[in-house]
């Protein structure tokens, strides 16, 4: 029986990888630092701190925050 598909932010996780050159636990350990922050600011400090694309850096702080509140 096959996985189905990764749905939501993480689905954007392969390319982040491989875009930017990290692993997924450094990228959160980085959004991690800056708390305590909105998540937008922490958008925004990821695309100006580390050139990542808007739709890359809201889904890695919105698994980040969700993981983080659950």
């Amino acid at each position: 029986m096959s996985t189905p598909p990764v749905k939501g932010p993480a689905s954007y996780f392969p390319s982040i990888e491989k875009t930017y050159g990290r692993p997924i636990a450094e990228w959160k350990a980085i959004v991690r630092a800056h708390y305590p922050a909105r998540h937008m600011e922490l958008v925004s400090m990821l695309k100006a701190d580390h050139a990542m694309g808007h739709g890359h850096a809201n889904a890695l702080v919105a698994h980040t925050l969700a993981e983080d509140a659950g």
